[in-house]
């Protein structure tokens, strides 16, 4: 059973949203805006539209939606967004961090709702979580900073684990960045008394050439960044894992499902239902700048024990009585 909670920092005084702010059509429209495809987010898009619908909104019948996929092609956005601003679309759901600082660097009047995993405040979306202030709030989950968790849970899985590879995407452009998060997990793997290294892709190619160098290095296992261009390829990231037999943790349970061996990280799922929920408020009126960022405080731990299987390793029982869902 998934465990899901949030907790909102503060809550605001609520006001209208200037009406010149809104699509002048009798229906509502949103622009739907991610870096990832209709299909890797099709779970994700479902719990939006049931938070759109606990607010009185039901895609086709009193708004619609207009969605906009990169595919992992971030050259795309810029583009996707002008559209969806020139459209005069009534919010705009950026659906992950690139998308988010895309929508907010492209309008200062549409009401942007946000799903992150970036600090929102580092980032420049958000005056603070408390009071954003502006035209964007959203939902903030901790992503590239459970980095070091995710290295835990690696080393509980394989105890003699010596050396371990960290996938960062070479062209990351967040705040939280792949420096920094190289950082503090090889502070945390000295701690442990663990070898990191780092391999990096942002291309097709560079994933091969990556996981090339991974094997070359001996790593006894793999942790995949935190990143939506490894995401939008995830059946190739786990596909490639399974062929040289690296036990590999990931940061979102998507990959679990498509065979990797294990992921840990914030429940998603939940996250975009609280973004439709937000999104539902600000079409009845309410302003962004006076609804805090909401922050997830549970999160979910995901093991495939076939992929476990096929490894020839055996799941710790510690480990798999805390696991959120255990895929057999």
């Amino acid at each position: 059973m998934r465990r899901r909670a949030f907790i909102t920092l503060l809550g605001g005084a609520v006001a209208a949203w200037p009406r010149a702010a809104r699509a002048q059509q009798s229906m509502p429209l949103i622009g739907y805006l991610s870096g990832r495809s209709a299909a890797t987010e099709a779970h994700r898009t479902a719990a939006f539209h049931q938070g759109l619908k606990e607010t009185g909104y039901v895609e086709g019948q009193n708004v619609a939606i207009e969605y906009r996929w990169t595919e992992g092609q971030f050259n795309r956005l810029p583009a996707f967004t002008a559209d969806l601003v020139g459209r005069r679309v009534a919010v705009i759901f950026a659906a992950d961090s690139n998308s988010a600082r895309t929508a907010k660097a492209a309008t200062t009047t549409i009401p942007i709702v946000f799903y992150t995993g970036a600090d929102p405040v580092q980032a420049g979306l958000v005056v603070s979580f408390r009071r954003p202030g502006g035209n964007a709030t959203g939902v903030y989950v901790f992503s590239g900073v459970l980095a070091p968790k995710r290295l835990e849970l690696l080393r509980e899985m394989i105890p003699k684990v010596a050396v371990i590879a960290f996938l960062v995407r070479s062209t990351n452009t967040t705040n939280t960045g792949a420096e920094a998060q190289s950082k503090e997990l090889e502070e945390a793997a000295r701690a442990i008394g663990v070898q990191l290294f780092v391999a990096k892709a942002g291309t097709e190619n560079e994933i091969d050439l990556a996981f090339a160098s991974i094997v070359q290095r001996g790593a006894d296992a793999l942790l995949v960044g935190a990143d939506v261009f490894f995401t939008a390829r995830r059946d190739r990231l786990v596909a490639l894992a399974a062929r040289h037999a690296i036990p590999t943790i990931y940061a979102l349970p998507e990959f679990a499902e498509a065979g990797g061996l294990m992921s840990y990280g914030a429940d998603r799922k939940d996250a975009f239902h609280q973004a439709g929920i937000y999104t539902g408020r600000i079409l009845k009126g309410e302003r962004p700048a006076d609804l805090p960022v909401m922050q997830s405080t549970k999160f979910e731990l995901v093991i495939n024990l076939k992929a476990a299987k096929a490894l020839g390793l055996t799941v710790p029982r510690e480990l798999l009585l805390r696991a959120d869902e255990v895929i057999e």
